[in-house]
């Protein structure tokens, strides 16, 4: 059996690890290949804000090139793509109108915007991996299936010392895995922590290019923060031991809250970028997973989000102030995650429950 696997991004490269486990457990002979076997790296692939994607025009067309003739001329089996629906879903439609089987890992995010893409992606796909009970029901019977969040199974899986385990004072920071993320969010989370007493501060580089600018910017902090370290990955294990974090809007914000971490949501981009996605954005009212999680149960959300003008050194400060001085705001913030990640729970595997989409 040959099978595609195309993931763009970080996070979705921790999935297609643990996807291809899974399917190897099940089918010991497949071969898997995925954008790195045609020479694409990750960082280059994980392009932020629409100027940059239009920068890179003609690389992300060459990207596309490939990856269709890899199809016609490899002919896998099965096509699965894990998120980055810009490129992926492009891809997978053409797998399918060639009559190879499109498997299509996190949902696309109709429920928050464009629902008009909805009968679109229904023709390009064969099965949607949902991580998001609410999620299947936007599509026509039989194409989604909620298979559970693999990050909390994972959380679930590892040993977890509760309070007992925070670090006083530790405070992550994750500004994003883009270097345009980096770079429009750390010198504000920076400023907003250099004056806080008896705080460490931590900050973990997604990759090798995120480390080189990560370091680049916190240069400037060094006299101000003589307690902050750079770290290569650990992000997951990093946010059990933070007493508190500021973490970028991402992925990175659902583990933060699965390792019940009271948790500042911010993010910033582009003022045409801003304009166009508060036109766009109807169907939630927030943007953290955890918080649109809680939204669709009606619960109270449980990650302050700070955006665009909102998104200032102050606001930023403000927060993380409260939760380090009062055990009391700790303690609610907790109790509101733990509220919220009830949604996520469910029997059974998600990574083996993807492997049966793909080779049932």
């Amino acid at each position: 059996m040959k099978l595609l696997v195309l993931a763009g991004e970080e996070s979705g490269v921790h999935y297609a690890e643990r996807i291809s486990a899974a399917v190897r457990a099940r089918c010991p002979d497949v071969e898997i290949r995925g954008y790195s076997d045609y020479g694409f790296k990750t960082a280059d692939l994980a392009v932020f804000g629409i100027w940059a994607v239009l920068r890179r025009i003609f690389f992300f067309l060459r990207v596309k090139r490939t990856m269709v003739r890899a199809i016609d001329e490899w002919k896998p089996d099965v096509v699965c793509t894990i998120d980055y629906p810009g490129m992926n879903l492009k891809l997978a439609a053409y797998a399918k109108s060639k009559g190879i089987k499109a498997v299509h890992v996190v949902c696309p995010q109709v429920w928050a915007w464009h629902q008009g893409r909805i009968p679109r992606i229904e023709r390009s796909l064969d099965k949607i991996c949902c991580f998001f009970p609410f999620e299947p029901a936007i599509f026509r019977p039989g194409l989604a299936e909620f298979v559970g969040h693999p990050l909390a199974q994972e959380f679930e899986g590892a040993a977890d010392g509760g309070e007992a385990s925070r670090e006083k004072g530790l405070v992550a920071l994750l500004p994003g895995s883009r270097l345009g993320e980096i770079e429009k969010h750390l010198p504000t989370l920076l400023e907003a922590v250099a004056p806080l007493d008896g705080i460490r501060v931590a900050i973990p580089a997604a990759n090798d290019r995120a480390r080189v600018a990560i370091e680049r910017i916190v240069a400037g902090f060094k006299s101000k923060l003589s307690t902050l370290t750079v770290q290569s990955g650990g992000a997951r294990e990093l946010l059990r031991r933070a007493d508190v974090a500021a973490v970028a809007s991402g992925t990175a914000t659902l583990e933060a809250a699965l390792a019940r971490c009271p948790t500042v949501l911010v993010y910033k981009v582009g003022p045409i970028l801003a304009a166009f996605l508060r036109r766009a954005i109807n169907g939630v009212k927030h943007v953290g997973l955890a918080n649109i999680i809680a939204e669709k149960s009606g619960a109270e959300c449980p990650m302050p989000e700070l955006l665009q003008e909102n998104f200032t050194v102050e606001a930023v400060r403000g927060y993380l102030e409260r939760w380090l001085g009062d055990p009391v705001s700790r303690a609610e913030a907790a109790k509101k995650l733990d509220k919220t990640l009830e949604m996520l729970e469910s029997s059974g595997d998600a990574y083996a429950r993807i492997a049966d989409a793909i080779l049932s």
